[in-house]
């Protein structure tokens, strides 16, 4: 099965400026991202879609591929899908955020293991065991909930299930990286924002308010997003092991 794996990295942040080139442990970050997705065996091809020539000039730099797209586009993954049209040999397209430095290859195996197994889902997504304790109440921490089918039933910030009564009902921490069937890329690219999608500010709503299902594949731990000033202290400090 031919993967394509596209990391999407713009170098405009609201939180963080210039992120992609953070220094971290003295390599940029996004040569983090890219170098960690490399390794996996799982893939066919990884490239970096972005808007800067300075980030492209970087990946270019360490041996990578970049490739230039829209400053205008609205969301990494209508990034991702632009991209995905150039290479339509590829049947599976991951979308990898670019500020996920340190990403384990098989974590993106977990993220493709239905598809890897024969299975033709919509497309997948990756989650843990939420800590119910510290992140059920905030916002930063996107939660998941799944059918018996674990097809995520909705994702939000707020905190899903409410709880009438005691019950152990599994909540889920949501990561940002998607994988898409090829055929339901090129419809989801043309698919406009919804209602719930621009009131959580997750795109990933989109695909189920228009019907569509959302794998959600299971991981151990989760990672390193780096988002803030104080995560990128975090970072320099962080010990990452395959």
């Amino acid at each position: 099965m031919k993967i394509l794996c596209v990391i999407p990295s713009r170098m405009g942040s609201t939180r963080t400026a210039r992120k992609p080139l953070l220094n971290i442990q003295g390599k940029p970050m996004i040569q983090w991202v890219y170098e960690n997705a490399s390794r996996c065996s799982a893939l066919t091809k990884v490239v970096v879609a972005t808007d800067s020539d300075e980030i492209a000039s970087l990946v270019n730099g360490i041996g990578g591929e970049a490739i230039m797209t829209d400053p205008n586009i609205q969301t990494g993954s209508d990034r991702v899908a632009v991209v995905a049209e150039l290479y339509p040999e590829m049947e599976v397209i991951i979308n990898l955020q670019g500020d996920e430095p340190f990403i384990k290859p098989r974590m993106l195996e977990q993220l493709v293991a239905p598809y890897l197994a024969g299975e033709k889902p919509d497309m997948t997504t990756l989650a843990y065991p939420l800590d119910m304790d510290t992140k059920y109440h905030e916002a930063g921490a996107v939660k998941v909930i799944m059918d018996i089918h674990h097809n995520a039933i909705y994702f939000s910030r707020a905190p899903i299930p409410y709880f009438r009564e005691h019950a152990k009902v599994p909540v889920y921490h949501h990561m940002g990286l998607y994988a898409f069937r090829r055929d339901f890329l090129m419809i989801y690219k043309n698919l406009q924002q919804t209602p719930l999608e621009k009131a959580e500010s997750l795109e990933q709503l989109r695909v189920i308010e228009n019907g569509y299902k959302i794998r959600v594949c299971l991981t151990e731990e989760k990672t390193l997003e780096i988002n803030t000033p104080e995560e990128l202290e975090q970072a320099q400090l962080f010990e990452y092991v395959e």
